[in-house]
């Protein structure tokens, strides 16, 4: 498997600075937030994108994905949310980045069938348009659908290859699922895991993985025994939490963390 972390857990740092952290310490590759308050997002022209992908290609870094915040299940149109997922498919072309994140981003307006149908609509509209551009959609485990049952319900309705799974492992946890359930679920369509670590479910706080709770042994475990040979991305969530321990200090020890269970799970 290979190694990432996303740039949630250093945010705003110039790109320079993060492809030189990720070389510095080991790492093959980085999932860029594309918020606006970030240096990439899908605001850039095709000069700055073509210079972002210049960068990663000089450090030998891999642009793992662009992590938006389209919503795919919210209430509401159609046309602003497929519109927001091209903008980050785009992106993605542009840059050499196989993902693209989305959440489900359901109301507690809607039933949960109505959420299921509209995420469908959307994300099997947008996964043609994806098709063209060699980039697929990974539809998070997150709020409305944080578990893996809860994303297969919606991409079993999508039935494209462009729309996959991205495996956050702290939402399937706190929706009560094992990493083995988790992982039975979602195989099918799975693009990458975010790996994090927290102190509990009332406590969320990212710690350095493996101090806290999260269950990175058995997530670790249950990929190897299946051969799974994909990218384990670190998502520190720094930005939501500014009294967290700076990503940089801590990202030589996580590295070697997940190399350990690696080779324990070998």
């Amino acid at each position: 498997m290979k190694l990432a972390f996303s740039t949630l857990g250093v945010p705003g740092l110039p790109l320079a600075d993060v492809l030189g952290l990720a070389t510095a310490h080991g790492y093959h590759g980085v999932e860029l937030r594309a918020h606006p308050e970030e240096p990439v997002n899908p605001s850039l022209g095709p000069d700055e994108r073509a210079a972002v992908a210049a960068q990663f290609e000089a450090a030998g870094v891999e642009p793992l994905g662009v992590a938006g915040y389209a919503r795919v299940a919210a209430p509401g149109d159609d046309d602003a949310v497929i519109a927001e997922m091209r903008g980050l498919l785009d992106l993605a072309r542009d840059l050499g980045a196989p993902y693209i994140r989305v959440f489900p981003g359901g109301g507690t307006e809607q039933s949960a069938e109505e959420a299921d149908a509209v995420a469908a609509r959307r994300l099997g509209t947008a996964a043609e348009y994806a098709a063209d551009l060699g980039v697929r959609i990974l539809l998070e485990t997150h709020d409305s659908h944080r578990t893996g049952a809860d994303a297969m319900r919606v991409l079993g309705l999508v039935g494209h290859r462009q729309a996959g799974a991205l495996w956050d492992v702290m939402h399937t946890w706190l929706g009560g699922e094992q990493p083995s359930e988790s992982y039975a679920a979602l195989s099918p369509h799975l693009g990458y895991v975010q790996v994090k670590d927290i102190a509990s479910a009332e406590d969320t706080t990212p710690l350095a993985l493996g101090a806290g709770v999260l269950p990175l042994t058995e997530v670790v475990d249950v990929l190897s025994r299946h051969g799974w040979d994909g990218w384990l991305c670190w998502e520190y969530e720094k930005r939501w939490y500014e009294s967290a321990a700076p990503l940089p200090e801590l990202l030589g020890r996580g590295r070697e963390h997940l190399a350990r269970l690696l080779t324990d799970a070998a």
